[in-house]
């Protein structure tokens, strides 16, 4: 290559960067939601469960695949082997969907966070659903009423930071976010705690209630909730882990690393359940249907602005919640961009300010029909979807799903494991390697098939 690959300047930037794409929204909405709908206990049991064999078995092949070839994806597969060069292609697009409406959401959890910054925590309540629907349809009045703006402010900064660069944007960025992000976690959960009430919720959100579970169509149903958030939640078959991993440096324990992130991550995602569901339960007095009701948006931005304001301090703590909101979102916004900004660089030679640039303008474009596909052009349906929720749906349920199969495929039966083991061993011990192998080439590739196939016809 003629220009030299960038690098982490170590495994603690690489390990908090990588943890930073992983948290997520997926992390503070989904998750919480997931748990309170399949009883509690039992979804964080079979979460664990999964997030120390097939989602660490997963991201130490991306990780490892990134390192090995120092390529951006598009580049790494065809030079894994020239048959699987439609993966790098088929994977350079998903984190140009994502991106364009993430940061979407993003602008919203911006928009959000400024309300309670500015004290107006009692409207957010009062007018509650009415607001959220009139933000997103731009149907306020005002520069700060329109989500188009605050989605550019978002997208935005996410460039800026990744035109400084892997050490002096993205790692350092991530050194200050995430263990803000982490402290901010506990600070929230430990205060949820104190509120009246919120024993319910925290032993419904806590102890395995096993009564979920009265059927085989159950106890499917929550495998494939805690498997689907696991994917998700890692930024697997994103191209982020690939990217990343390419500048990883070859002495850094891959393990031990993609370990932490693992760690990392569902500790942010167990914080996030518990900021959430015991107090929605406390403010529904001890009823969990509130919270099973309330997925993605209408949780973070309807049901939750409801329970802030019956808080003591509800102002400030709702304040707190979405500035950590907005962390958790800027940091795989982060990683997004930069997984498309990476592969332009290696595919077309151009400089870090002239490939973000690019990067951008396609961004505003694609992000502005998720933008004002609620608003203006809510009668134009893809799929019987809004542009967001159709750009959600292809890349989350359909496109990730088939990259990750192929590429458990190339590494199982094509060019065997060995091709990654003898990446982790550089730098450390493979301690799981033979529980790899099976995972890799016998389980992986079934439970994928079964949830692509649950997400195209649920």
């Amino acid at each position: 290559m003629s220009q030299q690959r960038e690098s982490f300047t170590g495994r603690i930037g690489f390990v908090l960067a990588a943890a930073g794409s992983a948290v997520g929204l997926g992390n503070l909405w989904r998750f919480p939601y997931l748990a309170a709908k399949q009883g509690g206990g039992v979804f964080l049991l079979a979460y664990i469960l999964f997030a120390l064999t097939f989602g660490l078995s997963l991201l130490i092949t991306e990780i490892a695949i990134g390192r090995r070839t120092r390529l951006s994806a598009m580049g790494a597969y065809t030079a894994m082997h020239p048959k699987f060069s439609f993966l790098g292609v088929l994977t350079m697009f998903v984190p140009a969907i994502i991106l364009s409406y993430y940061c979407v959401i993003g602008g919203w959890v911006t928009k959000y966070g400024y309300e309670f910054i500015v004290g107006s925590s009692q409207k957010l309540a009062e007018q509650s659903e009415d607001y959220f629907n009139s933000f997103i349809t731009m149907e306020g009045k005002g520069l700060l009423n329109n989500a188009e703006f605050w989605f550019l402010i978002f997208l935005g900064v996410t460039a800026v930071i990744i035109l400084f660069g892997v050490q002096k944007g993205i790692e350092i960025a991530s050194k200050i976010m995430m263990p803000l992000l982490v402290i901010l976690s506990v600070g929230i959960a430990i205060y949820v705690l104190t509120i009246p009430g919120v024993a319910d919720g925290l032993k419904y959100y806590l102890v395995p209630d096993f009564s979920f579970i009265s059927s085989v169509k159950d106890f499917a149903d929550l495998l494939l909730s805690a498997l689907g958030q696991l994917f998700y939640s890692l930024s697997l078959a994103m191209a982020i882990m690939i990217t990343y991993g390419s500048y990883m440096k070859q002495e850094d324990d891959l393990q031990k690393s993609s370990a932490q992130i693992v760690a990392l991550d569902s500790i942010v995602a167990f914080l996030a359940g518990l900021m959430i569901v015991p107090p929605v339960v406390a403010y529904s007095g001890g009823d969990p249907s509130l919270i099973r009701s309330q997925a993605g948006p209408g949780l973070m931005f309807v049901t939750l602005p409801k329970v802030f304001a019956d808080m003591p301090a509800g102002n400030i703590v709702g304040a707190v919640f979405f500035i950590l909101v907005f962390f958790a979102a800027l940091t795989s916004s982060i990683s997004l961009m930069e997984a498309v900004v990476s592969i332009v660089m290696d595919v077309t030679k151009a400089k870090r300010k002239t490939a973000t640039l690019a990067v951008l303008g396609v961004s505003v474009l694609l992000g502005t029909l998720s933008c004002i596909g609620y608003g203006p052009l809510a009668g134009i349906q893809v799929l019987g979807r809004a542009f967001l929720d159709f750009f959600d749906f292809i890349t989350n349920s359909v496109m990730m799903p088939i990259i990750a199969i192929f590429t458990c495929i190339l590494v199982g039966h094509v060019v065997k494991p060995t091709y990654i083991e003898h990446e982790v061993l550089k730098s450390g011990k493979f301690r799981a390697k033979r529980a790899y192998e099976i995972m890799i080439k016998w389980i992986a590739i079934p439970i994928l098939v079964v949830i692509l196939l649950s997400n195209l016809f649920a």
